[in-house]
């Protein structure tokens, strides 16, 4: 396959970048490479435009622009929202200016990128945060590659646009070939405030849930699985009190899911060549929204996950949980349109953009699947167990936990944190609830959590996740990742530090080990140079995107020596796994879920390298 350049347009580049962008096109309509294409293969547009490196200047303020058609006021960056596409170039020094012009404070967290802690962005961890009218210079080496991106990390500005792409290009050739690459960065919008979401989230339980099983469901059931069964199942959820659908706690009720910030009716186009390998960088940059993403028709190769390169892995479809990213390689060879579908976990929306040769095609949507229900196995329980124990259950208590006062947390506000002097945790002192063993109906805290009892959480890492089936296609699972050579660091652990994921979903309360972070003490302490164990127990009944600052997290996923590195770790329901950390960067880094509103009710801690 040929990666010859072609000649640039006469027009400059943000002359051109813009005239496409309003035509919905890229440089690839007119077979152009511009001047920021990858060495290594010809660069299709990002229709937000381009800023390219190592000096960038990006202004943040609020705009009237269109969404889905209405008026909507989002977070721009240099006028857009989402951000444009940030270009640099591995060994580069590069400074990216940020003026903020908000009404408040803002900031800019580089994901995935390893830079120095006072440059990561975070408000109250690392810096003071951007007040408005003043400019922040973000100053930092680039040590690496891959598909990434970047978000604010004060208050809940990333709902409202407050995100953007980020491409670091490799100094050297990647161990894989292809002609032409498509950014394509997932979001999930809506009309209303974010704060207006969070109220609703906290004051009832399944307010955005309007996929509630119904009585066809249960006719349906009783026809697949015998009425016994039917009934012990929907017995048991009602005496957790809980929903076998809280699949996402915000729905397509509220969200209009975002390609590359068009809706599915705009049809956004990626554009190709018959015969040419196209790799398509897909990024989760959403505040809430798992999806599943599938081209029908084409099969997918991936090749990189969460900016590392790893062993190439043909799949149909994939699952990307929020932060995470995944280059995929797709080699169309018929001259015709194909939908890149990217469905949301709980079947409540779509969003949706088209692979073509030409402008104006248009390929036909696959059929939409039904919500599927939560079973025993998110409870890391196995079919033929004797559930008839949980009778007695009573998940309404909490054992005297208040957490009714959580007002939210706000990232820009958190200056007045001494992180420094933080001393370390003593989890074991936590008024009586032991939440390593969850032996009693006491210790757990709420709805959200698994029945005490039942079963102990486990690996799941061959399991591509609910509503997916491994048997109608096949399905990235996390044991399919392996690195393409072992990591520098291969010392065995020195330790281990296991970390519970825990949380109340009727008062909406998210914690780690039971504790939001504004109960906890201290920071998690890291010893300089060491390699450590960090185990994620999940003991909830929803998905969480766990995140660590400044480190990569070693998935411990069967591979041996090949295990991949990731920036976000995606824990299921009932699922317990582990990642190797080797603890190379002094300061104190965020350590939090992705889901932006579990992070602001509770779940964010502080790891401190010293």
């Amino acid at each position: 396959m040929s990666t010859t350049l072609l000649p640039p347009h006469r027009l400059s580049r943000r002359g051109f970048i813009k005239g496409s962008a309003a035509l919905g096109i890229g440089t690839a309509a007119l077979g152009l490479a511009p001047a920021w294409a990858n060495p290594w293969g010809q660069t299709s547009s990002y229709p937000k435009g381009v800023e390219s490196g190592p000096d960038i200047s990006l202004a943040i303020r609020r705009q009237s622009v269109p969404i889905a058609g209405q008026s909507a006021r989002p977070i721009t960056l240099n006028g857009t929202s989402p951000g444009p596409l940030i270009r640099l170039k591995e060994g580069q020094d590069v400074t990216l200016r940020v003026t903020n012009l908000l009404d408040e404070p803002t900031s800019i967290h580089w994901h995935g990128i390893l830079l120095p802690p006072e440059m990561d962005g975070v408000p109250g961890v690392s810096f003071a945060g951007i007040m408005p009218g003043e400019t922040f210079n973000y100053r930092f080496p680039l040590r690496q590659s891959g598909t990434y991106w970047y978000h604010s990390h004060s208050g809940l500005q990333e709902q409202i646009g407050h995100v953007g792409p980020l491409v670091i290009d490799a100094e050297q050739r990647e161990p894989f070939r292809y002609d032409r690459e498509h950014v394509l960065l997932l979001t999930d919008w809506s009309f209303e405030d974010p704060s207006t979401i969070f109220h609703n989230l906290k004051t009832g339980e399944g307010y955005y849930n309007f996929q509630e099983r119904t009585l066809g469901d249960f006719i349906a059931d009783v026809d697949r699985q015998g009425l016994a069964s039917t009934w012990e199942a929907r017995a048991m959820w009602g005496r957790m009190r809980m929903s076998s659908r809280d699949i996402a706690d915000v729905t397509g009720a509220t969200y209009t899911y975002l390609l590359n910030g068009h809706s599915p009716n705009d049809n956004w186009t990626a554009l190709f060549r018959p015969g040419e390998t196209q790799r398509l960088r897909v990024i989760n940059g959403s505040a809430m929204s798992y999806f599943d993403v599938r081209i029908p028709g084409l099969e997918m190769t991936v090749v990189a996950a969460d900016g590392q390169p790893v062993r190439p892995v043909p799949v149909e479809e994939f699952r990307i949980g929020v932060a995470e990213t995944y280059d995929v390689l797709v080699t169309p060879k018929d001259d015709v349109a194909y939908t890149i579908f990217a469905e949301s976990m709980d079947r409540s929306g779509f969003a949706r953009g088209t692979l073509a040769p030409r402008m104006g095609m248009v390929a036909p949507l696959p059929e939409r699947r039904r919500i599927a229900d939560r079973g025993m196995e998110a409870m890391g329980a196995h079919e033929g167990m004797d559930h008839g124990s949980m009778a007695g259950m009573d998940h309404g208590s909490m054992a005297g936990m208040d957490h009714g006062s959580m007002a939210g947390m706000d990232h820009s506000n958190m200056g007045g944190i001494d992180h420094g002097s933080m001393t370390g945790m003593d989890h074991s002192s936590m008024a009586g609830m032991d939440h390593a063993q969850m032996d009693s109906t006491e210790s757990a805290t709420g709805t959200a959590m698994l029945p005490v009892g039942v079963a102990q959480p486990s690996s799941r890492l061959d399991q591509p996740g609910i509503g997916l089936d491994a048997r109608e296609r096949r399905v990235l699972v996390y044991q399919d990742l392996k690195a393409i050579a072992p990591w520098p660091d291969r010392r065995p652990p020195g330790r281990e530090l296991e970390l519970h994921l825990t949380g109340n979903m009727e008062r909406y309360m998210w914690s780690f080990d039971g504790k939001k972070f504004s109960e906890v003490s201290g920071p998690i302490h890291f010893d300089k140079g060491e390699r450590l164990r960090l185990i994620l127990v999940n003991r909830t009944m929803m998905e969480h995107p766990i995140h660590l600052h400044g480190m990569w997290m070693e998935l411990e996923n069967g591979a041996g020596e090949l295990i991949p590195r990731k920036h976000t770790l995606n824990v299921k329901p009932g699922e317990r796994l582990s990642a190797l950390i080797t603890a190379d960067a002094e300061g104190s880094w965020a350590f939090h879920c992705h889901l932006l509103y579990h992070m602001d009710a509770g779940m964010f801690r502080v790891v401190k390298v010293a």
